[in-house]
Protein backbone atom coordinates (compact mmCIF):
# COMPACT_ATOMS: atom_id res chain seq x y z
CA UNK A 1 0.00 0.00 0.00
CA UNK A 2 1.35 3.29 -1.10
CA UNK A 3 2.79 5.35 2.19
CA UNK A 4 -0.25 8.29 1.54
CA UNK A 5 -2.53 5.38 1.84
CA UNK A 6 -1.25 4.58 4.93
CA UNK A 7 -1.15 7.38 6.52
CA UNK A 8 -4.56 8.43 5.42
CA UNK A 9 -5.74 5.37 6.42
CA UNK A 10 -4.20 6.19 10.16
CA UNK A 11 -6.71 8.28 11.81
CA UNK A 12 -9.60 5.72 10.52
CA UNK A 13 -7.61 2.98 12.29
CA UNK A 14 -6.89 4.96 15.41
CA UNK A 15 -11.00 5.78 15.48
CA UNK A 16 -11.87 2.05 15.26
CA UNK A 17 -9.64 1.06 18.01
CA UNK A 18 -10.80 3.47 20.08
CA UNK A 19 -14.54 2.28 19.47
CA UNK A 20 -13.61 -1.18 19.97
CA UNK A 21 -12.10 -0.32 23.37
CA UNK A 22 -14.88 1.67 24.13
CA UNK A 23 -16.89 -1.53 23.60
CA UNK A 24 -14.83 -4.09 25.16
CA UNK A 25 -15.14 -2.28 28.53
CA UNK A 26 -18.55 -1.46 28.36
CA UNK A 27 -19.62 -4.97 28.20
CA UNK A 28 -17.19 -5.58 31.22
CA UNK A 29 -18.83 -2.87 33.26
CA UNK A 30 -22.13 -4.21 32.00
CA UNK A 31 -21.30 -7.31 32.99
CA UNK A 32 -20.37 -6.47 36.75
CA UNK A 33 -23.37 -4.33 37.32
CA UNK A 34 -25.45 -5.06 40.17
CA UNK A 35 -28.97 -3.73 38.38
CA UNK A 36 -31.14 -3.63 41.64
CA UNK A 37 -27.81 -1.88 44.02
CA UNK A 38 -28.12 0.92 40.58
CA UNK A 39 -32.28 1.15 41.29
CA UNK A 40 -32.11 2.35 44.43
CA UNK A 41 -29.41 5.38 43.30
CA UNK A 42 -29.67 8.36 41.60
CA UNK A 43 -28.91 9.32 38.50
CA UNK A 44 -25.50 10.84 39.58
CA UNK A 45 -24.82 8.74 42.24
CA UNK A 46 -24.95 5.60 39.07
CA UNK A 47 -22.48 7.91 37.50
CA UNK A 48 -20.28 7.85 40.37
CA UNK A 49 -20.17 4.27 41.44
CA UNK A 50 -19.30 3.39 37.18
CA UNK A 51 -16.64 5.80 36.89
CA UNK A 52 -15.04 4.60 39.76
CA UNK A 53 -15.47 0.94 39.30
CA UNK A 54 -14.62 1.57 35.54
CA UNK A 55 -11.00 3.25 36.96
CA UNK A 56 -10.39 0.23 39.27
CA UNK A 57 -10.76 -2.16 35.84
CA UNK A 58 -8.81 0.26 33.69
CA UNK A 59 -5.71 0.58 37.06
CA UNK A 60 -5.74 -2.96 37.42
CA UNK A 61 -5.08 -4.18 33.48
CA UNK A 62 -6.26 -1.29 31.30
CA UNK A 63 -4.18 0.42 28.31
CA UNK A 64 -1.55 3.24 29.28
CA UNK A 65 -3.49 6.77 29.16
CA UNK A 66 -2.52 10.90 30.16
CA UNK A 67 -4.76 11.78 33.26
CA UNK A 68 -6.78 13.62 29.96
CA UNK A 69 -7.06 10.27 28.09
CA UNK A 70 -8.31 8.64 30.69
CA UNK A 71 -10.82 10.68 32.32
CA UNK A 72 -11.97 11.27 28.28
CA UNK A 73 -12.32 7.55 28.07
CA UNK A 74 -14.30 6.88 31.32
CA UNK A 75 -17.16 9.08 30.57
CA UNK A 76 -17.56 8.02 27.21
CA UNK A 77 -18.08 4.43 28.62
CA UNK A 78 -20.41 6.01 31.44
CA UNK A 79 -22.09 7.89 28.65
CA UNK A 80 -22.76 4.73 26.71
CA UNK A 81 -23.84 2.75 29.85
CA UNK A 82 -26.33 5.68 31.23
CA UNK A 83 -26.81 8.21 28.59
CA UNK A 84 -27.00 8.50 24.92
CA UNK A 85 -23.31 7.39 24.45
CA UNK A 86 -21.58 9.88 21.79
CA UNK A 87 -24.34 12.09 21.89
CA UNK A 88 -23.65 13.45 25.27
CA UNK A 89 -21.23 16.03 24.54
CA UNK A 90 -23.66 17.64 22.32
CA UNK A 91 -26.46 17.86 24.58
CA UNK A 92 -24.11 19.01 27.08
CA UNK A 93 -23.05 22.18 24.90
CA UNK A 94 -25.36 24.78 25.31
CA UNK A 95 -24.31 26.54 22.07
CA UNK A 96 -25.98 23.26 20.12
CA UNK A 97 -29.40 24.11 19.25
CA UNK A 98 -30.37 20.98 16.96
CA UNK A 99 -28.62 17.80 16.45
CA UNK A 100 -29.50 15.84 13.30
CA UNK A 101 -27.78 12.56 12.83
CA UNK A 102 -28.03 11.21 9.28
CA UNK A 103 -27.32 7.45 9.47
CA UNK A 104 -24.45 6.04 12.04
CA UNK A 105 -21.36 8.09 10.28
CA UNK A 106 -22.96 11.56 10.03
CA UNK A 107 -23.73 14.07 12.51
CA UNK A 108 -25.10 18.00 11.97
CA UNK A 109 -25.06 20.70 15.03
CA UNK A 110 -26.88 23.67 14.39
CA UNK A 111 -25.67 26.60 16.40
CA UNK A 112 -26.56 30.28 16.71
CA UNK A 113 -28.66 30.00 13.60
CA UNK A 114 -25.80 28.17 11.13
CA UNK A 115 -26.31 24.09 9.93
CA UNK A 116 -22.43 22.86 10.43
CA UNK A 117 -21.09 19.20 10.32
CA UNK A 118 -19.69 17.31 13.11
CA UNK A 119 -17.00 15.00 14.07
CA UNK A 120 -19.16 12.63 16.22
CA UNK A 121 -19.73 9.55 14.72
CA UNK A 122 -21.07 5.88 16.14
CA UNK A 123 -19.37 2.89 15.51
CA UNK A 124 -22.02 0.71 13.74
CA UNK A 125 -25.86 1.49 12.91
CA UNK A 126 -26.54 -1.32 15.23
CA UNK A 127 -25.00 1.36 18.02
CA UNK A 128 -27.27 4.50 16.60
CA UNK A 129 -30.39 2.13 17.08
CA UNK A 130 -29.33 1.37 20.61
CA UNK A 131 -29.09 4.56 21.62
CA UNK A 132 -32.33 5.15 19.82
CA UNK A 133 -34.04 1.86 21.59
CA UNK A 134 -32.74 3.86 24.95
CA UNK A 135 -34.24 7.06 24.25
CA UNK A 136 -37.75 5.49 23.20
CA UNK A 137 -38.16 3.00 25.59
CA UNK A 138 -37.42 6.20 27.87
CA UNK A 139 -40.69 7.35 26.73
CA UNK A 140 -42.16 4.58 27.59
CA UNK A 141 -42.63 4.19 23.26
CA UNK A 142 -41.64 1.38 20.27
CA UNK A 143 -39.72 2.00 17.10
CA UNK A 144 -39.60 -0.62 14.68
CA UNK A 145 -40.66 -1.65 11.12
CA UNK A 146 -44.36 -1.69 12.10
CA UNK A 147 -43.95 1.46 13.62
CA UNK A 148 -40.75 3.19 11.66
CA UNK A 149 -41.54 7.13 13.30
CA UNK A 150 -42.01 7.99 16.59
CA UNK A 151 -41.80 11.35 18.26
CA UNK A 152 -40.55 11.54 22.02
CA UNK A 153 -39.07 14.11 24.67
CA UNK A 154 -36.13 13.68 26.28
CA UNK A 155 -36.54 14.02 30.40
CA UNK A 156 -34.36 17.17 30.24
CA UNK A 157 -37.01 18.57 27.77
CA UNK A 158 -35.32 18.12 24.12
CA UNK A 159 -38.03 16.83 21.60
CA UNK A 160 -36.87 14.30 19.68
CA UNK A 161 -38.16 12.77 16.35
CA UNK A 162 -36.87 9.45 15.03
CA UNK A 163 -37.74 7.67 11.44
CA UNK A 164 -35.51 4.11 10.53
CA UNK A 165 -35.86 2.15 7.51
CA UNK A 166 -38.03 1.45 5.34
CA UNK A 167 -38.72 4.39 5.46
CA UNK A 168 -35.26 6.23 6.08
CA UNK A 169 -33.34 4.92 2.84
CA UNK A 170 -29.78 4.95 4.15
CA UNK A 171 -30.30 4.34 7.82
CA UNK A 172 -31.90 5.64 11.16
CA UNK A 173 -32.26 9.40 11.40
CA UNK A 174 -32.69 11.22 15.06
CA UNK A 175 -33.56 14.78 15.11
CA UNK A 176 -33.12 16.50 18.24
CA UNK A 177 -34.52 19.39 19.34
CA UNK A 178 -33.09 21.51 21.96
CA UNK A 179 -34.87 22.81 24.57
CA UNK A 180 -35.20 26.52 23.98
CA UNK A 181 -33.91 28.77 27.12
CA UNK A 182 -35.90 31.83 28.24
CA UNK A 183 -34.70 35.06 26.24
CA UNK A 184 -35.81 38.94 27.92
CA UNK A 185 -37.39 40.88 24.61
CA UNK A 186 -34.38 43.08 25.84
CA UNK A 187 -32.00 40.53 25.07
CA UNK A 188 -34.26 39.79 21.33
CA UNK A 189 -32.84 43.71 21.17
CA UNK A 190 -29.32 42.88 21.81
CA UNK A 191 -29.35 40.20 19.28
CA UNK A 192 -31.15 42.43 16.45
CA UNK A 193 -34.28 40.50 16.52
CA UNK A 194 -36.40 43.65 16.95
CA UNK A 195 -35.60 46.87 18.85
CA UNK A 196 -36.69 49.16 21.45
CA UNK A 197 -39.88 51.12 19.39
CA UNK A 198 -41.14 47.06 18.56
CA UNK A 199 -40.78 46.30 22.42
CA UNK A 200 -42.68 48.93 23.07
CA UNK A 201 -45.34 48.37 21.02
CA UNK A 202 -45.77 44.84 21.30
CA UNK A 203 -45.78 45.37 25.04
CA UNK A 204 -48.64 48.16 25.23
CA UNK A 205 -50.59 45.73 22.80
CA UNK A 206 -50.29 42.49 24.84
CA UNK A 207 -51.58 44.55 28.55
CA UNK A 208 -53.70 46.24 26.45
CA UNK A 209 -55.52 42.34 25.61
CA UNK A 210 -54.77 42.20 22.02
CA UNK A 211 -54.82 38.94 20.24
CA UNK A 212 -51.65 38.37 18.65
CA UNK A 213 -50.58 35.58 16.45
CA UNK A 214 -46.61 35.04 16.25
CA UNK A 215 -45.95 33.47 12.39
CA UNK A 216 -42.98 32.19 10.69
CA UNK A 217 -41.42 28.91 9.65
CA UNK A 218 -39.54 26.25 11.21
CA UNK A 219 -36.50 27.39 13.07
CA UNK A 220 -37.30 31.00 13.26
CA UNK A 221 -37.51 31.21 16.82
CA UNK A 222 -41.14 31.14 16.91
CA UNK A 223 -41.56 29.46 20.35
CA UNK A 224 -38.35 31.61 21.97
CA UNK A 225 -40.35 35.03 20.97
CA UNK A 226 -43.58 33.49 22.49
CA UNK A 227 -41.86 32.86 25.25
CA UNK A 228 -40.43 36.09 25.60
CA UNK A 229 -43.57 37.88 24.97
CA UNK A 230 -45.93 36.69 27.40
CA UNK A 231 -43.79 37.97 29.73
CA UNK A 232 -45.81 41.38 29.32
CA UNK A 233 -48.67 39.43 30.40
CA UNK A 234 -49.57 40.51 34.11
CA UNK A 235 -48.87 38.36 37.20
CA UNK A 236 -52.36 38.78 38.13
CA UNK A 237 -54.16 36.75 35.45
CA UNK A 238 -54.53 33.27 34.99
CA UNK A 239 -52.68 31.85 32.30
CA UNK A 240 -53.55 28.30 30.29
CA UNK A 241 -50.60 26.93 28.41
CA UNK A 242 -51.76 24.25 25.71
CA UNK A 243 -48.68 22.94 24.10
CA UNK A 244 -47.85 19.71 21.96
CA UNK A 245 -44.37 19.73 23.60
CA UNK A 246 -44.17 21.65 26.90
CA UNK A 247 -41.25 24.09 25.65
CA UNK A 248 -42.52 27.85 27.12
CA UNK A 249 -41.46 28.47 30.68
CA UNK A 250 -43.59 31.44 31.94
CA UNK A 251 -42.96 33.17 34.94
CA UNK A 252 -46.31 34.64 36.27
CA UNK A 253 -47.14 33.09 39.41
CA UNK A 254 -50.48 31.42 37.84
CA UNK A 255 -49.72 29.47 35.16
CA UNK A 256 -51.44 26.14 34.09
CA UNK A 257 -49.18 23.75 31.73
CA UNK A 258 -51.15 21.55 29.20
CA UNK A 259 -49.61 19.18 27.06
CA UNK A 260 -50.56 17.13 24.17
CA UNK A 261 -50.32 13.13 24.63
CA UNK A 262 -49.63 11.01 21.45
CA UNK A 263 -51.59 7.69 21.02
CA UNK A 264 -49.59 4.61 23.16
CA UNK A 265 -47.94 1.47 21.83
CA UNK A 266 -51.67 0.13 20.98
CA UNK A 267 -52.96 3.41 19.43
CA UNK A 268 -54.73 4.46 22.10
CA UNK A 269 -55.09 7.34 24.46
CA UNK A 270 -54.37 9.96 22.77
CA UNK A 271 -54.98 13.87 24.07
CA UNK A 272 -54.66 16.15 21.05
CA UNK A 273 -54.23 19.88 20.92
CA UNK A 274 -57.70 20.33 19.96
CA UNK A 275 -59.36 18.41 23.57
CA UNK A 276 -57.00 20.81 25.72
CA UNK A 277 -57.73 23.56 23.97
CA UNK A 278 -61.43 23.18 24.38
CA UNK A 279 -60.72 22.05 28.25
CA UNK A 280 -58.93 25.54 28.70
CA UNK A 281 -62.23 27.05 27.94
CA UNK A 282 -63.29 25.40 30.93
CA UNK A 283 -60.92 26.26 32.99
CA UNK A 284 -61.56 29.90 33.84
CA UNK A 285 -58.39 31.52 31.61
CA UNK A 286 -57.78 35.48 31.38
CA UNK A 287 -55.23 34.01 28.85
CA UNK A 288 -54.89 31.03 26.65
CA UNK A 289 -51.43 31.11 24.76
CA UNK A 290 -51.21 28.13 22.18
CA UNK A 291 -47.79 27.14 21.20
CA UNK A 292 -48.52 26.26 17.86
CA UNK A 293 -52.29 25.83 15.89
CA UNK A 294 -51.24 23.14 13.08
CA UNK A 295 -55.02 21.63 12.67
CA UNK A 296 -58.41 21.70 13.80
CA UNK A 297 -57.52 23.59 17.15
CA UNK A 298 -57.29 26.74 15.16
CA UNK A 299 -61.35 26.82 15.21
CA UNK A 300 -61.50 26.28 18.78
CA UNK A 301 -58.75 29.45 19.34
CA UNK A 302 -60.27 31.78 16.77
CA UNK A 303 -63.65 31.26 18.56
CA UNK A 304 -62.25 31.39 22.38
CA UNK A 305 -60.59 35.32 21.03
CA UNK A 306 -63.71 35.99 19.54
CA UNK A 307 -66.02 35.23 22.68
CA UNK A 308 -64.26 37.06 26.08
CA UNK A 309 -60.58 35.23 25.92
CA UNK A 310 -59.08 38.48 24.89
CA UNK A 311 -55.20 39.10 24.66
CA UNK A 312 -54.51 35.24 23.89
CA UNK A 313 -51.31 34.60 21.94
CA UNK A 314 -50.16 31.81 19.55
CA UNK A 315 -47.88 30.53 16.88
CA UNK A 316 -48.56 28.97 13.13
CA UNK A 317 -46.16 28.02 10.51
CA UNK A 318 -46.01 30.85 7.34
CA UNK A 319 -44.25 32.57 5.68
CA UNK A 320 -45.67 36.07 5.91
CA UNK A 321 -48.05 38.18 7.60
CA UNK A 322 -50.29 37.42 4.69
CA UNK A 323 -49.86 33.85 4.19
CA UNK A 324 -50.46 33.06 8.05
CA UNK A 325 -54.31 34.61 7.66
CA UNK A 326 -55.01 31.73 4.48
CA UNK A 327 -53.05 29.53 6.77
CA UNK A 328 -55.29 29.89 9.54
CA UNK A 329 -58.23 29.36 7.51
CA UNK A 330 -57.11 26.48 5.79
CA UNK A 331 -56.46 24.74 9.51
CA UNK A 332 -59.74 25.85 10.68
CA UNK A 333 -61.49 24.14 8.05
CA UNK A 334 -59.56 20.68 9.33
CA UNK A 335 -62.24 20.39 12.04
CA UNK A 336 -65.25 18.32 12.24
CA UNK A 337 -67.89 21.42 11.38
CA UNK A 338 -68.48 22.13 7.85
CA UNK A 339 -68.09 26.13 7.48
CA UNK A 340 -68.73 28.32 4.46
CA UNK A 341 -64.82 29.93 3.60
CA UNK A 342 -67.11 33.43 4.33
CA UNK A 343 -67.55 32.37 7.78
CA UNK A 344 -64.20 31.21 8.84
CA UNK A 345 -62.85 34.39 7.28
CA UNK A 346 -64.98 36.47 9.69
CA UNK A 347 -63.98 34.68 12.17
CA UNK A 348 -60.27 35.50 11.32
CA UNK A 349 -60.92 39.08 11.12
CA UNK A 350 -62.58 39.25 14.05
CA UNK A 351 -60.41 37.53 16.22
CA UNK A 352 -56.58 38.25 15.73
CA UNK A 353 -55.69 41.67 16.21
CA UNK A 354 -51.70 41.73 14.88
CA UNK A 355 -49.62 38.98 13.21
CA UNK A 356 -45.94 39.29 14.04
CA UNK A 357 -43.85 37.70 11.23
CA UNK A 358 -39.93 35.97 11.82
CA UNK A 359 -37.58 35.19 9.17
CA UNK A 360 -34.10 33.07 10.00
CA UNK A 361 -31.69 34.69 7.33
CA UNK A 362 -28.59 33.00 5.94
CA UNK A 363 -26.45 34.40 8.15
CA UNK A 364 -28.29 32.72 11.22
CA UNK A 365 -29.81 35.47 12.80
CA UNK A 366 -33.90 35.66 13.60
CA UNK A 367 -35.39 38.83 12.95
CA UNK A 368 -38.95 40.23 13.11
CA UNK A 369 -39.51 40.97 9.86
CA UNK A 370 -42.98 42.63 9.34
CA UNK A 371 -45.61 43.52 12.02
CA UNK A 372 -49.38 43.80 11.01
CA UNK A 373 -52.56 44.85 11.87
CA UNK A 374 -55.51 42.88 10.44
CA UNK A 375 -57.92 45.67 10.05
CA UNK A 376 -59.99 43.93 7.85
CA UNK A 377 -63.27 43.31 10.67
CA UNK A 378 -66.41 42.33 9.36
CA UNK A 379 -64.94 41.56 5.68
CA UNK A 380 -64.89 38.62 3.89
CA UNK A 381 -61.25 39.10 3.18
CA UNK A 382 -58.61 39.92 4.73
CA UNK A 383 -56.67 43.68 4.92
CA UNK A 384 -53.29 44.05 6.53
CA UNK A 385 -51.92 47.32 7.53
CA UNK A 386 -47.78 47.42 8.19
CA UNK A 387 -46.80 48.60 11.58
CA UNK A 388 -43.39 47.86 11.57
CA UNK A 389 -41.12 45.97 8.35
CA UNK A 390 -37.38 45.06 8.59
CA UNK A 391 -35.94 46.61 5.19
CA UNK A 392 -32.25 45.56 4.46
CA UNK A 393 -29.74 45.28 1.75
CA UNK A 394 -29.05 42.50 -0.40
CA UNK A 395 -28.27 39.49 0.79
CA UNK A 396 -24.10 38.62 0.44
CA UNK A 397 -23.52 34.74 1.15
CA UNK A 398 -20.74 34.45 4.40
CA UNK A 399 -21.86 38.57 5.55
CA UNK A 400 -24.12 39.82 8.29
CA UNK A 401 -27.47 40.99 6.94
CA UNK A 402 -27.91 44.49 7.25
CA UNK A 403 -31.17 46.28 7.62
CA UNK A 404 -33.09 48.33 9.41
CA UNK A 405 -36.60 48.22 11.21
CA UNK A 406 -39.14 50.93 9.63
CA UNK A 407 -41.97 51.63 11.70
CA UNK A 408 -45.57 53.17 10.44
CA UNK A 409 -48.33 55.01 11.73
CA UNK A 410 -50.79 52.36 13.55
CA UNK A 411 -53.96 52.19 12.69
CA UNK A 412 -56.89 53.94 14.34
CA UNK A 413 -58.98 51.53 15.66
CA UNK A 414 -55.79 49.92 16.97
CA UNK A 415 -54.66 53.65 18.73
CA UNK A 416 -57.87 53.65 20.34
CA UNK A 417 -57.88 50.38 22.15
CA UNK A 418 -54.53 50.93 23.08
CA UNK A 419 -55.39 54.35 24.80
CA UNK A 420 -59.08 52.85 26.21
CA UNK A 421 -56.39 50.03 27.87
CA UNK A 422 -54.72 52.60 29.59
CA UNK A 423 -51.62 52.13 27.42
CA UNK A 424 -49.32 55.09 25.87
CA UNK A 425 -48.85 54.65 21.98
CA UNK A 426 -44.82 54.59 21.33
CA UNK A 427 -43.67 57.65 19.64
CA UNK A 428 -42.05 56.46 16.62
CA UNK A 429 -45.40 54.65 15.15
CA UNK A 430 -47.75 57.86 15.77
CA UNK A 431 -48.26 60.27 12.48
CA UNK A 432 -45.64 63.15 13.66
CA UNK A 433 -43.40 60.11 14.16
CA UNK A 434 -43.77 57.08 12.00
CA UNK A 435 -42.41 56.12 8.40
CA UNK A 436 -45.07 56.54 5.33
Amino acid sequence: MPLKDRVAQAPVQQQSAKVDLVGEYLARLIGELDRDELKNLSDAQRRVRLERRLGELISLEGPVMTNQERASFIKRVVDEALGLGVLEPLLADDSVTEIMVNGPRTVYVERRGAVELNSTTFSSEAQLMQTIDRIVSGANRRVDESSPMVDVRLPSGERVNVIIPPLAVDGPVVTIRRFPRSFKLSELVRLGTLNEDAVLLLSACVRAEFNIIISGGTGTGKTTFLNALSAMVPASERIITVEDVAELSLQQPHVVRLEARPPNVEGQGEITIRDLVRNSLRMRPDRIIVGEVRGGETLDMLQAMNTGHAGSLATVHANSAADACLRMETLAAMSELTLPVEVLRDQINGAVDLIVQLNRFPDGSRKVVEIAALTSAGRDNYVLAPVMTFVHEPLVHGKPVVGQFRPHPIWEELERRLVEGGETVPAAFTRAGGAS
